[in-house]
């Protein structure tokens, strides 16, 4: 079962990740992404499908030609969760 962060850890945690916002109203991480077109922003989605299938936690996102925006939240810990913390680690190590 996965655990809701606590709000120590979540503090913690999103030191740790400065260009991600936290949701309070969510409880979720979100952070926007440019690309230089459509195809890179894309290729840069195609990338994090696969870390998201592989670790089996899937982000919320939207696509508009070069601009990418993630939500990160676990639905099944009714927040924010190290799953979350950890696949944000993930795709930011994409850029």
């Amino acid at each position: 079962m996965v655990v809701r962060l606590t709000e120590g850890l979540r503090t913690e945690s999103l030191a740790a990740l400065p260009d991600w916002r936290y949701d309070s109203t969510r409880d979720a991480i979100e952070r926007r992404f440019l690309f230089k077109d459509f195809s890179a922003a894309f290729g840069f989605m195609t990338r994090v499908a696969l870390l998201a299938d592989k670790a089996d936690h899937h982000p919320e996102w939207s696509n508009v030609w070069n601009r990418v925006d993630i939500v990160l939240t676990t639905h099944d810990a009714g927040g924010l969760s190290t799953r979350d913390i950890q696949m944000a680690h993930a795709i930011d190590a994409l850029l």
